[in-house]
């Protein structure tokens, strides 16, 4: 509309007394296209509105909110405003004096009510216990009792439980009484606090997540890779045929994904067990012997090989449509100039599906470094990945700031990943189609 808007202002331009474009009604004709512009944005603007706030609402903002629950931290700050204060002075070594703990009966006095403390001491409990075992049990107990305490406040503490006599505790307290927090990212690294402070290594059977980063990685790259070993022959003969046959064929590519996921993976697991169809029938040729049958399940072979299945087609897809477009005759003048067909191939068609490699592999390896379902069924301990201890957290433990924390470095990895692969390869060469 807008368009027409201003080629009818073109038709009935007209010059003024100074000699001046105007349009019919007297406008100038510069003033005109531009409001007829201006109409053309607008309209396009109000086109993708509603693609912006669903991606504004179920992208942007969940994102955004789970970056910010991995440092936000009110349980403490919330629950123990005045024995923060006390706390201020303290030098961490002994356990802190009198007035600390008495600020801290004030505290729990006046949430003895019901509702008022099951807002904030039971949040407290659980946040404590994410840095130190029993913590939970020492505030629920504690909120108990406290209202029956009687100076000094000390004895009554410590005699409630045993937590309030150790050092460590009020460290925590102290370190924790800030409404942002890092210690989130600390444990996500495998590092924690000691006395004084400092970050440091946790103890070599306690450091898990870095292992898993490393893991999900490796994985990733190894499924990207076999993807693409058995993609791009599939692809190139789909490539080679005629439309029709290839059309035949291609549905039997996406077959996959008319099937459901449990499905599939369901169908994995009644293979690659110990008792299932492959190892019966590698015992049954006379291959193996029934008391060594291969372990292809609950392990990282089992992850490997049923994701490489499941994501198979997201590496033939991007391959199918850059080899449908390179002109066979390309290859007849390579080999009419003299070149091997393997010269050919390697140094004229290869080069060219490079930009089909790299839109396939990067689909891939992002699908995969965040996969669930496949690796909690199928991947047993050795063959997790990051996002199923993510899923954990969400679930089970409820730790829901080291969970995000550790969403957060997954995100912000694959995004040094995407901008390496960028600055090396460069993201204009991708093509999806």
């Amino acid at each position: 509309m807008a368009q027409a808007d201003a080629g009818a202002a073109f038709e009935d331009a007209q010059t003024d007394s100074s000699g001046r474009l105007t349009t019919a009604d007297g406008t100038p004709l510069r003033a005109a296209l531009r409001r007829a512009e201006r109409r053309r944005k607008v309209a396009a603007f109000l086109l993708v509105v509603p693609l912006l706030a669903f991606i504004l609402t179920f992208f942007v903002f969940p994102i955004a909110q789970m970056m910010w629950r991995s440092v936000d931290n009110p349980q403490v700050v919330r629950a123990l405003p005045n024995t923060l204060e006390a706390l201020r002075d303290w030098d961490g070594r002994e356990l802190p004096g009198e007035e600390v703990f008495a600020a801290l009966h004030a505290d729990f006095v006046v949430d003895s009510e019901r509702p008022r403390r099951e807002q904030a001491m039971g949040p407290l409990g659980i946040r404590l216990n994410y840095e130190l075992s029993a913590a939970r049990s020492a505030i629920s107990r504690t909120a108990r009792s406290a209202p029956g305490f009687e100076a000094p406040y000390r004895d009554a503490f410590v005699s409630s439980h045993r937590l309030w006599g150790q050092p460590e505790l009020w460290r925590i307290i102290k370190r924790e009484g800030r409404p942002l927090t890092a210690s989130y990212y600390v444990a996500a690294l495998d590092r924690q606090y000691d006395e004084d402070g400092s970050v440091i290594m946790r103890d070599e059977n306690r450091r898990i997540y870095v292992s898993l980063f490393v893991r999900t990685i490796m994985l990733s790259v190894a499924i990207t890779f076999l993807t693409f070993l058995l993609g791009f022959p599939i692809a190139y003969y789909l490539s080679i045929l005629p439309m029709r046959h290839a059309s035949l064929l291609m549905i039997c590519v996406l077959l996959p994904f008319w099937t459901s996921l449990l499905v599939r993976t369901s169908a994995w697991i009644v293979l690659l067990q110990q008792q299932g169809v492959i190892n019966s029938t590698l015992v049954a040729i006379g291959l193996l012997d029934d008391a060594n049958r291969i372990q292809m399940i609950y392990n990282m072979t089992g992850t490997i090989i049923a994701m490489t299945h499941i994501l198979l087609p997201f590496m033939v897809l991007p391959l199918y449509s850059v080899m449908r477009t390179i002109p066979p005759s390309y290859m007849r003048a390579a080999k009419s100039l003299g070149a091997t067909p393997f010269t050919a191939f390697r140094r004229v068609y290869f080069p060219q599906t490079l930009p089909g490699i790299g839109a396939g592999g990067v689909l891939v390896f992002i699908i995969s470094i965040g996969y669930y379902i496949t690796p909690a069924l199928v991947g047993g301990q050795s063959g997790r990945m990051i996002s199923n201890e993510i899923a954990r957290h969400m679930q089970q433990s409820l730790n829901w700031g080291l969970a995000a924390a550790l969403g957060t470095m997954l995100l912000v990895g694959v995004l040094a990943l995407y901008w390496l692969y960028n600055r090396l390869v460069g993201a204009d060469s991708l093509k999806l189609g």
